[in-house]
């Protein structure tokens, strides 16, 4: 097979930033027709740096694999352009505040009336009916609000939001998952539907184990640093270079790190003979693990955990990551030719189906490089009629303004 299993399914994206461009990547990913639909301005991320060629490198990634069109949607006639568009799409994917949508007449409500199996994605902060109304919100924010950010962080300082946009990333694998749902529901029953999607209600849901306390256990959740908070020993340790990371969490494999310390003994230490009993008794447990790992180097101490079959680990830099083998051995970062000529590396689904092979990555596209040709092929425009939009500024395309000029 050359494309995977949303081939010939098309896919109208209004979504700016990460939430939203990130699902609708997956689903190219997937081998489904993308069109971004962008202002004149473009998505923000296309300047955000870094910048390369002038244009943002989160942009980059995010985009892969889509055609963008530029539409001025506070005109009647872009609006309507979007309306026809929607007519012969699958699914519509937006991240617009709540109201946005229906008070530029491309609300579901409307759009359903013309394409009754149009599956509408709503991806919001909060969702559409929500206490916190139409708020504006960020990642930041999502995190603060839910309580993950209060998970995050040392004991005694500040909440830390983690190094990725967390909130925002899982919004846009549930958003794609729930295209995947509402697409098996429409082969029932032939009809669309409304998917309200907040990214308030994702990252709540990525919060088991903070939850798990809160509802079941004796204690409440609280910042815990670098270690599980269920668990130990489960975190980061000192090594006499540098650090590393243990992952215990049954009595075989405490047993195993006891051997390899050569200190056989703490599998029977009551202190230690239960995952309840070290993890209340962490500090100590710590304490006689870095007493042991503080004397030797990080290779040293891995060679040993590993050799008793101890889950553990180097701590890695992004940069040591991208240049390891795993990366290359799962081609975790293809590379492609660009729009430029040249060729770049680009992010792709991480998933490998037996039956089906992977779909072409493609680089993002340009600002509105693709509007001309979808105008024409899918809605059946002239080159006169394309032209008349670019001058009255409904219709952008970067390569033929360049042209002009």
């Amino acid at each position: 097979m050359t494309n995977p299993c949303l081939a010939g399914i098309r896919v109208l994206d209004l979504t700016r930033v990460l939430a939203g461009p990130f699902c609708t990547a997956l689903l190219a990913d997937l081998g489904a027709e993308v069109i971004k639909i962008e202002t004149p301005g473009g998505d923000d991320y296309r300047h955000v740096p870094p910048l390369v060629d002038g244009t943002g490198g989160l942009f980059r990634l995010l985009n892969r694999g889509k055609r963008s069109v530029a539409l001025d949607l506070r005109s009647d006639r872009g609006r309507e352009l979007v309306r026809r568009l929607a007519r012969s799409s699958d699914i519509l994917v937006e991240n617009f505040r709540p109201g946005v949508m229906d008070s530029m007449g491309l609300g579901y409500a409307a759009l359903s009336d013309a394409n009754p199996g149009l599956i509408h994605v709503a991806i919001s902060g909060f969702g559409r009916e929500s206490p916190m109304g139409d708020l504006p919100a960020y990642d930041l924010v999502i995190q603060a609000l839910t309580g993950f950010m209060g998970l995050t962080g040392e004991p005694d300082g500040p909440p830390t939001m983690t190094g990725e946009s967390v909130a925002d990333l899982t919004t846009g694998l549930f958003a794609s998952w729930a295209v995947l749902a509402a697409l098996i529901a429409r082969g029932s029953t032939g009809k669309g539907q409304f998917v309200d999607v907040a990214m308030y209600d994702c990252l709540f849901n990525f919060m088991p184990a903070g939850l798990a306390q809160h509802l079941h256990g004796q204690t409440p959740p609280v910042r815990v640093g670098n270690r599980h908070p269920l668990g130990a020993p489960f975190g980061v340790f000192r090594a006499a270079d540098g650090h590393y990371t243990i992952a215990v969490l049954n009595p075989r494999q405490f047993a195993r790190l006891a051997e390899a310390m050569g200190q056989p003994g703490l599998a029977q230490d009551p202190r230690f003979s239960s995952n309840g009993a070290r993890h209340d008794n962490h500090a100590p447990l710590k304490a006689l693990i870095e007493g042991w790992s503080g004397t030797l180097p990080v290779a040293a101490v891995l060679d040993r955990l590993r050799a008793n079959d101890v889950p553990a680990s180097p701590i890695l830099t992004l940069p040591e990551a991208v240049a390891g083998p795993q990366a290359a051995g799962r081609d975790l970062l293809p590379t492609v030719p660009n729009a430029g000529g040249g060729v770049e590396r680009v992010m792709a689904q991480p998933v490998r189906f037996s039956a089906l092979d992977a779909a072409p990555v493609a680089a993002a596209p340009g600002l509105g490089a693709d509007g001309p040709a979808i105008l024409a092929d899918r809605l059946g425009f002239s080159d006169a009629e394309i032209a008349r939009l670019i001058d009255e500024g409904v219709l952008h395309d970067a390569t033929r303004s360049r042209e002009r000029a």
